[in-house]
């Protein structure tokens, strides 16, 4: 199996909407319940948040991670939200790993120092990557939004990146 991971490109917008769009019908990762146009994901392309693909060996983008601002104060300017998904298909084979290995190198090359996001806690397979990966889990959300009527909590996980990982600070 041979996987490759690269800067997405706007050109990507269509294949990254159908992997989303899995994940939006499946009911494990998103809270988002309308599928998502290629147009409306073409918006998340601003320059500054790093987006990755990953591609098999025929060149099929068969996961993808992206980024987005976390809040609008400056303070937070070097802090990202971030989502990886991965095509049902190839969920259990890597795919989310390369994925998110290459999010964080694009992240610490852009100057973030840390990502964040919120897993739904019976996403087990989610949880077990991003600790993999070396996030840590900070807490969890309770209630934190209703997904087709029910109240639905949410893990919180986060990475520090580049100098912020290397700071010797008390926690």
């Amino acid at each position: 199996m041979s996987l490759r991971a690269r800067v997405a490109a706007a050109d990507d917008a269509a294949a990254i909407a159908a992997i989303y769009n899995e994940g939006i019908a499946d009911r494990i990762a998103t809270f988002e319940t309308e599928p998502r146009l290629p147009a409306q994901i073409g918006a998340w392309f601003d320059g500054r948040h790093p987006i990755v693909v990953v591609e098999d060996a025929q060149r099929r983008i068969v996961a993808f991670a992206s980024t987005s601002t976390y809040r609008g104060r400056t303070c937070y300017d070097g802090i990202a939200e971030y989502s990886v998904y991965v095509a049902r298909d190839w969920r259990g084979r890597g795919a989310g790993r390369v994925a998110m290995t290459a999010l964080i190198d694009a992240a610490t090359k852009a100057g973030l120092w840390k990502l964040v996001s919120r897993i739904f806690p019976e996403n087990v397979a989610s949880r077990a990557l991003m600790a993999h990966m070396g996030f840590r889990e900070v807490g969890i959300y309770q209630r934190h939004g209703k997904l087709d009527g029910e109240w639905r909590d949410c893990v919180i996980v986060e990475r520090l990146l580049g100098t912020a990982a290397d700071a010797d600070v008390p926690t």
